[in-house]
């Protein structure tokens, strides 16, 4: 216990130096991330402000990044895409030796799955989190990078986006329109990883209470000390109470429920499969989208007919 108490005053310590330096960076006028986009002022309305943008509000849509959305992707390209993706994420960072771990949906898949691997296949986006003072620095440093990627067994070669948002000084939730700090963004297709940085924003009032702009509240002792683990086949950073963390934001039923969104767990396999009905839903989905571009080729074609007609006559 006295380990652990030391080991959790010295990253609130640690992570209370890191971010007064951050603060100064990012005031300074020099700092390349103001530079690049002259400090953005806000717009009487909310939805200018917005850096981000999807193709989209709906559960689909809302898990592009619209610059590069070329269409919604079957649900095997998601999943390796997201694969390749967060494998990529991590060791970039662990490259860099910089701390970010998994956090929400991703974290709650990370503890199903064994505590060993797996996303949660029905989960459109993956998340991560890092502390205000390196979320400063990959803007300082990393903004607009482009990162390669090749596979261990070298047959899977991908590029990734990493772009921080502009309005990362501001850290309330303000208009609501940049909670979201950073994306690791699949130039593919457009599907990303949401990055958001943890700040203590009120030390006087609240000290050792880390927050993001979307309300998401953490105690030092919560965070640290990081546990490591594995996810998706790679190293990963976990925070030390992540039972209490996912408890608080998906209650405990998310923990025992063994039957979600068309799929269900089974425990010989630590995996959430699909279940029949959900298999026979995305049949008939493939089939009516089969009947509509059909359709649509016939009708395609008697315009056209109808068009030549008109210009024998």
């Amino acid at each position: 216990m006295r380990l652990r108490n030391a080991a959790t005053a010295i990253a609130s310590a640690t992570l209370l130096f890191q971010n007064a330096i951050a603060q100064s960076l990012v005031s300074d006028e020099s700092s390349s991330l103001i530079k690049r986009d002259e400090a953005p002022k806000e717009q009487e309305d909310p939805t200018l402000n917005k850096y981000f943008h999807e193709p989209g509000g709906d559960n689909n849509l809302g898990h592009y990044d619209a610059r590069y959305f070329h269409g919604i992707v079957s649900y095997e390209e998601r999943t390796d895409t997201q694969l390749h993706m967060i494998r990529a994420y991590l060791k970039f960072f662990t490259d860099q030796g910089l701390d970010t771990w998994i956090a929400h949906g991703t974290l709650l898949g990370w503890w199903w799955n064994g505590k060993m691997t797996q996303r949660l296949p029905w989960d459109w986006d993956m998340d991560t989190q890092v502390s205000g003072a390196t979320l400063d620095y990959l803007g300082q440093h990393f903004n607009r990078s482009v990162h390669h990627y090749v596979s261990d067994d070298e047959k899977v070669k991908r590029e990734y986006l990493l772009d921080v948002n502009p309005w990362i000084w501001e850290r309330e939730r303000g208009d609501g329109m940049n909670v979201i700090d950073a994306r690791w963004i699949d130039v593919r297709n457009g599907l990303f990883i949401d990055i958001t940085g943890l700040s203590e924003t009120k030390p006087d009032s609240s000290p050792g209470v880390w927050s993001c702009k979307n309300y998401h509240r953490y105690r030092t002792s919560d965070l640290y000390p990081m546990r490591e683990s594995i996810f998706e086949g790679v190293p990963a950073k976990i925070p030390y109470a992540y039972d209490k963390i996912l408890t608080e934001e998906y209650q405990q039923k998310a923990l025992v429920l063994t039957e979600y969104q068309g799929h269900i767990w089974d425990p010989s396999q630590k995996e959430w499969i699909k279940t029949q009905a959900q298999i026979e839903r995305e049949q008939k989905e493939t089939e009516d989208k089969e009947h509509e571009l059909k359709d649509e080729e016939q009708k395609k074609m008697e315009e056209e007919a109808g068009k030549q007609k008109g210009r024998k006559r």
